[in-house]
């Protein structure tokens, strides 16, 4: 016969067993952690819609949250058939792994971390889109001081805090990397407002969700 004392043991180690039961099935309920300390994020529309896109733990990488990707394309939706793009700090893609499934006819990424630019271009791959998408492992300014084609569609989501908006819409407009009629998306954090623009650009949408402020601004073409 099962002493008392026994029973009482029995019976904690049996709860610890269900406690680990509980938690493993409520894992199994929500994201899994892709393997190789990498992150993941979700393309939400399109020809890819529901896959996931991998990315590496690196400092300051922060993806557009679904809420806000998925209002920014539906701003978009008239424009994205065909546009070429530029994601500007592309990070994990998901900005121009989105256009590219809704129909972009190209996109460049531009991104200077080494680990994050090779695990974008493994997901190029991966997905078949090699021939359509280009990663340019280098920093977003020196891109932009180089000569280049211009874009229909340009994205540009720094790291918060640097108040990165200020020094790069400059460099855009003056290095005509817009096509005439152009959208830039701009995200920034909420209580930083909405960036000043160059006389030409049109603020067209602005809206936050969280601490995240972004915004949609069509490039005019300059006169005089």
């Amino acid at each position: 016969m099962q002493s008392l004392a026994e029973g009482a043991a029995l019976t904690l180690e049996d709860a610890a067993d269900l406690k680990g039961m509980i938690k493993a099935m409520n894992t199994l309920k929500t994201e899994q952690p892709v393997p190789g300390g990498r992150n993941s994020v979700r393309i939400i529309g399109g020809m890819w819609r529901g896959r996931r896109v991998s990315f590496p733990d690196t400092p300051g990488l922060r993806p557009t949250p679904d809420r806000v990707r998925e209002t920014l394309f539906n701003w978009l939706q008239n424009s994205i058939m065909g546009a070429r793009c530029l994601d500007l700090f592309a990070g994990s893609g998901a900005l121009g792994l989105e256009a590219l499934s809704r129909g972009a006819k190209e996109a460049v990424f531009v991104e200077q971390a080494v680990a994050a630019s090779r695990v974008l271009q493994e997901q190029l791959a991966r997905l078949g889109a090699s021939l359509k998408g280009r990663v340019v492992e280098m920093g977003a300014a020196r891109y932009l001081r180089a000569p280049g084609e211009s874009f229909d569609i340009v994205f540009l989501d720094p790291p918060f805090g640097s108040d990165a908006l200020a020094q790069y819409i400059p460099l855009i407009d003056a290095g005509n990397w817009l096509n005439a009629g152009g959208l830039v998306y701009l995200e920034n954090e909420r209580a930083a407002g909405v960036p000043v623009l160059p006389a030409h650009w049109e603020l067209l949408k602005s809206k936050s969700a969280g601490q995240v402020g972004y915004h949609l601004v069509r490039a005019h073409a300059r006169f005089g």
